[in-house]
């Protein structure tokens, strides 16, 4: 679970002005470290931008242009997996390189925004919003904390959801419910009007899953709401963590039933056997 997360702060409302890029670095889920530094956009600054980063042109002004560092940033990046919230920090560098007359640099995107709408989608996704609610501490609008933050993000929906690296890029491709559409629910099943979560390594697909609940009449979720019914856990993870470090989505479903919300969790053995796949 290595990868790399892009933030950058601009002068203004062209995406090319970046004054500012923090590129964080993440080994095995975990943050290593970073690295931040202004740009000289050589470009107009806007009150409205200043307010909002505090990057003056006179404190820019001192700083490389972004054709200067442009090969420190291209060795970082090139054929890594990056990760930006929101498309705004990769087109920016798209644009920065063809202004400074280079090409985009070649790596594989992912936008922890999109992830958010589908492992927390009772929740809104901007960066301060979805950090505050999983309890992340930065500073917004400083490059390297907000690029940190976004990469702490994906490690979390990771552990949340149990959707790996490479799951992700699927499932950032795919409707933010996987119920409805994509899985008809099947009304006449004997679960119809459950709406479940799956949570934890499962012992099959996530997607074989959502396909059994869905034909077994579940609506599937990617997050816990209070409208979900059912939190179903991986069989591993309901043997061994005996109520310590559960995922985000157990916690919380204990949370809901405590207070008082019909919420059950169950294994997947229980879950195999409701819908007649168990012993």
């Amino acid at each position: 679970m290595d990868f790399l997360c892009v933030d950058v702060e601009t002068a203004n409302e062209s995406h090319s002005s970046i004054c500012q890029i923090g590129i964080a670095s993440f080994a095995g889920g975990h943050y290593v470290d970073g690295v931040n530094t202004l740009v000289n956009p050589e470009d107009v600054f806007l009150d409205v931008n200043v307010d909002i980063h505090g990057i003056t042109a006179e404190i820019a002004a001192k700083a490389a242009t972004f054709k200067q560092i442009y090969p420190i940033v291209l060795n970082l990046l090139v054929d890594k997996i990056v990760v930006s919230h929101t498309p705004f920090d990769r087109i920016s560098l798209d644009r920065a390189c063809a202004a400074a007359g280079f090409p985009a640099i070649p790596c594989r995107w992912l936008d922890s925004a999109r992830v958010v709408r589908r492992a927390y989608p009772d929740q809104r996704y901007g960066l301060k919003f979805i950090a505050r609610y999983l309890g992340i501490e930065f500073k917004h609008h400083d490059a390297l904390e907000d690029a940190r933050c976004s990469g702490e993000i994906l490690a979390r929906a990771i552990l949340d959801t149990g959707i790996d690296l490479d799951g992700w890029f699927r499932r950032v491709q795919q409707p933010v419910f996987l119920g409805g559409a994509s899985v008809e629910v099947n009304r006449e099943g004997p679960l119809f009007g459950e709406v479940v979560v799956f949570t934890g390594e499962l012992s099959m697909l996530r997607r074989t899953a959502a396909t059994l609940a869905a034909q077994a009449g579940c609506e599937v979720m990617e997050g816990v709401t209070k409208h979900t019914t059912i939190l179903i856990v991986g069989n591993q993870d309901a043997r061994v963590l005996n109520g310590a470090e559960v995922s985000h989505s157990h916690a919380k479903a204990r949370e809901l039933a405590a207070k008082g919300k019909p919420i059950r969790i169950i294994s997947e053995a229980d879950f195999e056997a409701l819908i007649g796949l168990g012993d």
